[in-house]
């Protein structure tokens, strides 16, 4: 059963905890972020840690042989033929949705307490309000983010594909993104081809699938233009202004903000609300989206150049996210920090550029932390060579700093 496959330690250290707890470890992602490979490192892991092949049991719901397992009784009764004596069992099922009233079953087999449980399935489906009231509290949430550059470098090791330089990598990671089977290609065309079926397969199972789109055309509108407006500061009120005035579109905001949310279960974008320094509270109506993958921007725009500002901040975003740490836009008075971090209690403040070669550039990106009183770390990121030394503040590059897995003090 031990499958080699490249181990994603981040998500790993993340779920060890609770391997032998009766709660539901419900895996969640973008759809081929690597899901399914991560299950099979918990296999592996389970394994080298003196598991028995016959107490793990796992199910690919999508796989010849499993294909025809669509109600609650023909999944009960697979489990309880695999299930083979009274030992602690670890039960893995990938794209538990294809069971209509899977929860049931799943609950059935935890209340029994001789199990561990770890699904994985479609994000509109298992994020969806029902699936949170019927496992309420029964359940944790593992969530997975496409490769960041880290973890690109170290899987092109792990298939054995030669390297270029760290600046060189960096720049196909910017245009081609993390998804986990991009690397198995060499050719650009191939690269972009997979991409754009993977964005395809997520309109088509995890979106329009799972939820009633009226007017599939104004959807796309609104993703494309939440897709185009990375890291850009909106709300509802503008975007609905917007569609209506410059897009001689008819919507009411209620109609975009779900579809902004069916965008969000699908881990296609992420919400990243404001924050009030001086208060130290969130600020309702404004925020920013940032993507899953920066591939999906580019997969969708014939236009490839860079606007580095957003770009950047998207990598740093999901770089941070998958660290576990929690991430707010800040606002200091009338001034916007990119980034305010917090972990174990703890922040940091971050800004975001491509360079502060330029002298109003460098006074613009330390504006914000001058306004900060606090004694917080401070980072500005750039992709400057020489860095500078200003009043205590960490200026790091941050190609070297995700290339080397650091985290913030």
């Amino acid at each position: 059963m031990n499958q080699i496959v490249y181990t994603r330690n981040y998500y790993l250290d993340k779920i060890r905890g609770f391997y032998k707890s009766d709660l539901i470890k419900v895996i969640t992602g973008i759809r081929r972020c690597g899901k399914s490979c991560f299950l099979l490192s918990v296999i592996n892991d389970l394994l080298n840690n003196g598991i028995s092949e016959k107490d793990i049991i796992c199910i690919n719901l999508d796989k010849r042989g499993y294909k025809n397992i669509k109600t609650p009784e023909q999944l009960e009764q697979l489990l309880d033929e695999k299930i083979t004596d009274n030992s602690f069992k670890y039960i893995f099922i990938d794209e538990i949705q294809n069971v209509s009233g899977f929860e049931e079953v799943i609950n059935a087999f935890r209340e029994e307490g001789n199990c561990s449980l770890f699904i994985t399935g479609s994000n509109s489906y298992l994020l969806s309000g029902e699936l949170a009231t019927k496992l309420i509290g029964r359940y944790i949430e593992i969530e997975m983010f496409p490769l960041n550059f880290f973890e690109y470098m170290e899987m092109k090791q792990f298939l054995g594909k030669p390297l270029l330089s760290v600046t060189e990598e960096f720049s196909e990671y910017l245009r081609f993104g993390g998804f986990p089977k991009t690397l198995e290609f060499d050719n650009e065309e191939d690269k972009n081809t997979y991409v754009t079926s993977v964005i395809h397969q997520i309109l088509d199972k995890d979106i329009k699938k799972h939820r009633k789109i009226r007017n599939k055309a104004v959807f796309e509108k609104v993703m494309t233009y939440i897709i185009n407006n990375l890291g850009a500061t909106t709300n509802l009120s503008n975007l609905t202004d917007y569609f209506n005035k410059e897009e001689n579109l008819s919507i009411r905001s209620e109609t975009i903000n779900s579809y902004i949310e069916i965008l969000e279960n699908a881990k296609i974008i992420y919400k990243c609300p404001r924050f009030d320094v001086k208060s130290r509270k969130s600020l309702r109506g404004e925020q920013k989206y940032y993507l899953a993958d920066l591939s999906i921007y580019f997969s969708r725009n014939v236009d490839a150049r860079i606007n580095y500002g957003p770009v950047l901040e998207n990598i740093m975003y999901t770089y941070l996210r998958a660290k576990n740490y929690h991430i707010s836009v800040g606002r200091i008075g009338k001034l916007e920090c990119d980034f305010i971090t917090r972990k174990d209690s703890e922040y940091q403040y971050l800004q975001v550029a491509m360079t502060i070669m330029d002298e109003k550039t460098e006074e613009r990106e330390y504006k914000p932390f001058e306004s900060i009183r606090d004694n917080y770390p401070k980072y500005l990121f750039t992709m400057d060579p020489l860095l500078q030394k200003r009043n205590g503040i960490h200026h790091c590059n941050l190609i070297n700093f995700i290339a080397n897995n650091k985290d913030l003090e």
